[in-house]
């Protein structure tokens, strides 16, 4: 597989490191674009196209949150799955980072194999290489295959992670799904008090999913659960 990720990190080891273990996975042909402070970020984000990006939230810049404003200006007008790699370990941060669209969090010291396997995920993912045949649950359809997902034939523009949530939950339609079952399939880890980063994205899938988003039951102190019908009912 062929892809090109942005790396905004100001310490220098670090950059180094990441892009010599990239560039030396035989079995993958990738591109690392780098930069050490936010407006070198900020250009890098005008210039190109990414299939990933890895922010460090505390470079050199605008504010001591620089890869916060840089994952805000990416989101203006890209879906593109972002990471960030952060000595930036407090429950609020990870919470921030969620609700400003990112797909993953993941805090130093860490795993070079463990950033490799994530990086490679969640571009497949994005690509929708990812899934069987198509889904459908009553007037909500997905096309893993082509990262495509439709509800009432109209064309849905999704987040990776808004994406892999409704397909999560069409793929086990009726079932009541609890916010930490939801955070280890789709996030991958198991957050302690982020019940929030869920019911975040429930929200902006219901929103996006017009009459469909009844589709999506909340049920009470459990979870949610996706439902085939959704006529008279009311959210």
């Amino acid at each position: 597989m062929r892809y090109r990720i942005l790396l905004v990190e100001d310490d220098v080891q670090i950059r180094e490191v990441i892009e010599d273990y990239f560039s030396g996975r035989t079995e993958d042909e990738v591109s690392v674009v780098s930069a050490g402070d936010v407006d070198e970020g900020m250009e890098r984000i005008a210039e190109g196209q990414f299939d990933l990006a890895i922010f460090d939230i505390m470079l050199p810049g605008a504010s001591d949150a620089g890869g916060f404003d840089l994952c805000r200006e990416l989101r203006k007008d890209s879906v593109v799955p972002v990471i960030f790699l952060t000595a930036r370990g407090q429950e609020e941060d990870k919470l921030y980072g969620y609700m400003l669209g990112c797909d993953d969090y993941i805090v130093k010291p860490f795993s070079l194999a463990l950033l490799y396997a994530k990086v490679k995920a969640l571009v497949k993912r994005a690509r929708g290489m990812v899934g069987g045949n198509d889904i459908r649950v009553g007037k909500i359809r997905l096309i893993p295959e082509q990262n495509l997902a439709y509800a009432e034939g109209r064309k849905l523009t999704l987040s990776p992670k808004e994406f892999a949530l409704l397909q999560y939950l069409m793929e086990h339609p009726r079932q009541v799904l609890s916010r930490e079952k939801l955070l280890i399939q789709v996030w991958g880890y198991e957050f302690e008090g982020m019940d929030r980063v869920v019911d975040n994205h429930i929200r902006k899938l219901r929103k996006k999913l017009g009459k469909c988003r009844v589709q999506i039951k909340t049920v009470i102190k459990k979870g949610y659960r996706m439902e085939e019908e959704q006529e008279h009912e009311r959210e």
